[in-house]
């Protein structure tokens, strides 16, 4: 094989797996929505936020840029899609609800790593498909367990919220406002530190996972 034909695979396979993993932010917010709705707010039905159609969801930032510039410079995805406009007052319990909207999303994200797992175990020559699959696991999972990291506005910071009483809950969702920005400063302080805060809290919890898969590491 060619080093032209390598690195059209190399070029196409990485192009496959932004694309899964583009699909599963997508998925993700579909999941908030829905569980949504179902809850009893239907906001983002009306505004056509249940539908898989991407330009529904697009973060122009969030959902492409930025997941593609961490997946090739740092090593792991973290990204966003706009977020699913939901109005709590409509459900029947503020807090339990709007953790239970917050974790639906981290879940879809766990049960699309569970599926290709099983394309994983069902593909033993296929080497390609394995390593495809295997991309695709580690990346839903570092979503799933990055976004339930308690700390706002990630959506652990809402199933976290089920938990408190009504005034610290009040105080702990204020952070929102202010919690991106801190965010984002830690993920790039850490660049510059070279200190994995991903790779400290996250990833062992995503190899435990995996294991329990059957996902050899």
């Amino acid at each position: 094989m060619t080093d032209a034909q390598q690195m059209l695979i190399r070029y196409s396979f990485n192009a496959v797996v932004i694309g899964i993993v583009f699909f599963s932010i997508i998925i993700h917010e579909v999941s908030h929505a829905w569980m949504a709705n179902w809850l009893g707010d239907d906001t983002a039905k009306r505004q056509n936020r249940l539908s898989l159609n991407p330009l529904k969801h697009v973060d122009p930032f969030g959902t492409v840029i930025l997941p593609i510039l961490l997946y090739f410079t740092a090593g792991f995805v973290f990204g966003y899609a706009k977020p699913v406009p939901i109005n709590p007052y409509n459900f029947r319990d503020f807090k339990r609800d709007s953790g239970l909207v917050a974790l639906a999303g981290p879940v879809s994200n766990i049960l699309i790593a569970v599926l290709f797992a099983l394309v994983y175990h069902l593909s033993p020559e296929l080497i390609i498909v394995k390593s495809l699959a295997f991309t695709v696991i580690l990346m839903n999972l570092l979503l799933a367990f990055f976004n339930l990291i308690p700390v706002p506005p990630l959506d652990g910071s809402k199933v976290l919220g089920m938990f408190l009483g009504d005034q610290a809950y009040y105080k702990w969702t204020m952070q929102e406002r202010k919690g991106m920005m801190i965010l984002v400063a830690v993920l790039i302080g850490s660049q510059i530190l070279r200190i994995n805060i991903v790779g400290r809290l996250v990833v062992p919890i995503v190899y435990w996972v995996m294991r329990l898969l059957g996902i050899a590491i």
